[in-house]
């Protein structure tokens, strides 16, 4: 019973410290965009690397319900 209560006060305990750090937070706006343009890169080049690795490309085919190759 003592180990339950210990591992429920060790649970609730990281709960509050998780609170306390998200409401310690300031959710104050970034000053400049240079966030939103790298996150605008990596979401394009993410689009790119998949047009071109994709299954598509790859194989030339898109895998079906009966390709033997399938993993």
């Amino acid at each position: 019973m003592i180990e339950l209560g210990i591992l429920f006060g060790g649970l609730v305990a990281t709960a509050l410290a998780l609170i306390f750090v998200l409401l310690r937070r300031n959710n104050s706006r970034t000053e400049n965009a240079d966030g939103l343009l790298i996150e605008q890169a990596r979401r394009t080049q993410a689009q790119n690397d998949r047009a071109t690795y994709g299954t598509g490309a790859v194989n030339g085919h898109l895998p079906t319900v009966h390709d033997p190759y399938r993993p």
